[in-house]
C-alpha cells in the first residue's frame, strides 16, 4: 500500500468516536423533558398526599416553599441544558437555522437545535406545572 492509499483510509476509531458523540447528544436532549416529567410527578404527588392525609394538620406553606425551591432548581438545570444545546447548535457562528447537507457537523448542530427546543418547551412546562402552587391557597 502506498502513501496516497494510506492517507485516504479513515482512522479505525473515527466512526466510533463520532457515533459516541451523537449517542451522548441523544441522551442529553432527553434530560430537559425528563426533568419536566419528574417535576410534574413530584409536585402533583406531594400535593395529593398532603391534601389527602395532612390537610387538617398544618397550612400548605411549608410544602409550597419546598416545591417552589425544587422548581427553581429544576428551572436552573433546564436553563443550563438549554444553553449548552444552544451553543452546540451554533446558530450564531454559522448563521444557519437549518442544516440541509446532512453531514456529521450538521447532525451535531441539529441535535443541539432539537435539545434547545426541548429545553424551551420543558422550561415552559415546569412554569405551568408550578402555577397551581402559586395560585391556590389550600386544598379546599
Amino acid at each position: 500500500m502506498n502513501d496516497s492509499e494510506h492517507d485516504r483510509q479513515p482512522h479505525p476509531r473515527a466512526d466510533e468516536h463520532e457515533f459516541g458523540e451523537e449517542r451522548e447528544s441523544l441522551w442529553r436532549i432527553t434530560l430537559a423533558p425528563t426533568i419536566w416529567a419528574f417535576h410534574f410527578v413530584i409536585s402533583y404527588a406531594a400535593v395529593s398526599v398532603y391534601c389527602f392525609r395532612y390537610d387538617h394538620l398544618a397550612a400548605m406553606g411549608t410544602l409550597r416553599a419546598g416545591l417552589i425551591a425544587m422548581t427553581v432548581a429544576m428551572l436552573a438545570a433546564i436553563a443550563w441544558i438549554g444553553w449548552r444545546a444552544f451553543l452546540r447548535w451554533d446558530v450564531r457562528g454559522t448563521g444557519e437555522f437549518s442544516n440541509p447537507e446532512g453531514n456529521a457537523e450538521d447532525r451535531h448542530q441539529f441535535l443541539g437545535h432539537a435539545g434547545f427546543l426541548l429545553a424551551l418547551i420543558s422550561f415552559i412546562g415546569v412554569v405551568y406545572d408550578t402555577l397551581p402552587l402559586i395560585v391556590l391557597a389550600s386544598c379546599r
